[in-house]
């Protein structure tokens, strides 16, 4: 696969993981824990309103991705296993961390909680979306050869 097919072919997973995890914020933080809203600043009424708008955004990028990934799946030279977990894991890590920093500390449309001291949730909310961005990169640059541990080789996989 060339550079620019291997590119392209990574777009599905990468827009697959930004769904998952604003989908993912959007049910435990937003509806579960109601720790926040995407936009806070206003009325409850706007709040409701920007959370349907980001859980429409979020599905609309987890259709698109798992298309593109199961599309890709079934072409020849088809995006190899770790690198659609990889590229899933970047876009999950990427998301997170824009939302992290850009978001809730640059813009301040959303605190992670409040009516606590905030640190350590954005400490938390930040770390993992760095380290799941950091494993992202790893497997990404992972040399093609490499074998998988024994149970967890799959169909595609290389």
């Amino acid at each position: 696969m060339s550079n620019v097919a291997a590119r392209w072919a990574a777009l599905g997973p990468i827009v697959f993981g930004i769904g998952l995890a604003g989908t993912l914020d959007e049910i435990v933080l937003h509806q579960i824990l109601h720790w926040h809203h995407l936009y806070d600043r206003s009325t409850p009424g706007v709040a409701l309103v920007s959370d349907g708008l980001l859980h429409i955004g979020s599905t609309a990028a987890l259709l698109f991705g798992g298309r593109e990934i199961l599309r890709r799946r079934h072409e020849a030279g088809g995006l190899p296993g770790h690198r659609t977990v990889a590229g899933t894991m970047l876009g999950a890590g990427g998301f997170n961390f824009y939302d992290g920093t850009v978001q809730h500390k640059v813009f301040r449309l959303h605190q992670v909680r409040y009516g606590v001291d905030p640190l350590p949730y954005d400490a938390a909310f930040i770390g993992v979306a760095a380290v799941v961005f950091v494993i992202g990169l790893g497997l990404w640059f992972r040399p093609a050869g490499r074998a998988q541990p024994e149970g967890i080789r799959t169909k595609g996989m290389a």
